[in-house]
């Protein structure tokens, strides 16, 4: 008697066949119960900014060893952390400050007014620089763990605020010893030196914000990592850092385009907390110009930032 199709005793070797296909919705629905998320797609934003904020203690933990380990193979070590912006201020002051004497004309304490601008603006510059290697100095990093991207320039620029701590210590005291020279007008301790720290801490928020936006333009396109020094040093020349803009600048139409830039607003608010300059007295528009500028440059460049999250580590 020959079996028929249907009385065919199954192969027990033979895996038996699936009850039924499970379709794409249900596949993607499954995956968002349990918190999976596609790989090599853009997050969400509030979900990514909730991530961001989850890993704070990474963020803290990465930007203390960045600190540690900036001059941890050299003899002096942390020390290099003031000498540097000493060397810096000493060499400016001596060539702008004595011998061209760029700050004669409504300066009266040419020594405290160039460290200010040196030692806030060389953390502003390196803020940038450390937005600009982020994610290229740590491709290993991006490449092999899953984490929001936004960690690493904001760790950068926060390694540099803790560098910045003993920095500004040095930068206040000079500023005061200063007034005792004969050359130099009087600076005097009052309430308005504790209106620093908010300065210092806009300038953060900017530079955090710039930082965002050199993280995503140096990562796709690395050409532009050569270019941003020689911007830097414009940058320098155009925003006060070591004379006068209203000087150099004022006479020309363009002249407030550099006076109300973000750079020179940050500046003015400093040197207007620590020196008496009557040229740089408190000023209740440049404060909420600060602040626009600081919401503005951080808001945007995250954003900026955030809708590249998928091309970092893989371009």
């Amino acid at each position: 008697m020959i079996v028929g199709e249907a009385e065919r005793v199954p192969d027990p070797s033979v895996p038996a066949p699936l009850e039924r296909a499970y379709d794409q919705v249900e596949v993607d629905s499954a995956a968002r119960e349990n918190g999976l998320e596609p790989i090599g797609v853009r997050p969400r934003l509030i979900p990514y900014l909730k991530d961001l904020w989850g890993r704070r203690s990474f963020i803290n933990v990465m930007a203390v060893s960045k600190a540690y380990a900036e001059n941890q193979n050299t003899y002096l070590g942390q020390v290099w952390t003031l000498l540097s912006p000493l060397m810096n201020a000493a060499v400016y002051v001596l060539i702008f400050g004595f011998i061209l004497q760029v700050g004669r004309a409504g300066i009266d304490n040419t020594i405290a007014y160039i460290v200010c601008g040196v030692f806030m603006f060389r953390f502003f510059e390196r803020s940038v620089m450390a937005g600009a290697h982020s994610i290229n100095k740590n491709l290993n990093l991006v490449r092999s763990v899953h984490f929001p991207r936004a960690v690493l320039p904001i760790a950068g620029v926060l390694a540099e605020l803790r560098n910045l701590g003993p920095t500004v210590l040095v930068m206040c005291v000079i500023s005061y010893v200063s007034g005792f020279l004969p050359i130099a007008g009087k600076v005097t301790i009052d309430w308005y030196w504790l209106l620093t720290i908010p300065a210092i801490g806009l300038l953060w928020i900017f530079s955090t914000g710039c930082a965002f936006l050199t993280a995503r333009w140096v990562a796709i396109t690395p050409d532009l990592d050569n270019l941003i020094p020689h911007v830097m040093r414009v940058l320098m020349y155009a925003s006060g850092v070591i004379f006068s803009i209203d000087r150099f600048m004022g006479k020309f139409s363009w002249g407030w385009i550099a006076q109300y830039q973000p750079v020179a607003v940050y500046l003015y608010l400093i040197r207007s907390c620590l020196l008496n300059e009557p040229a740089y007295p408190q000023s209740l528009f440049m404060w909420l110009l600060g602040i626009g500028w600081a919401v503005v440059f951080a808001i945007a460049g995250f954003l900026v930032f955030w809708r590249g999250e998928e091309r970092y580590g893989r371009d």
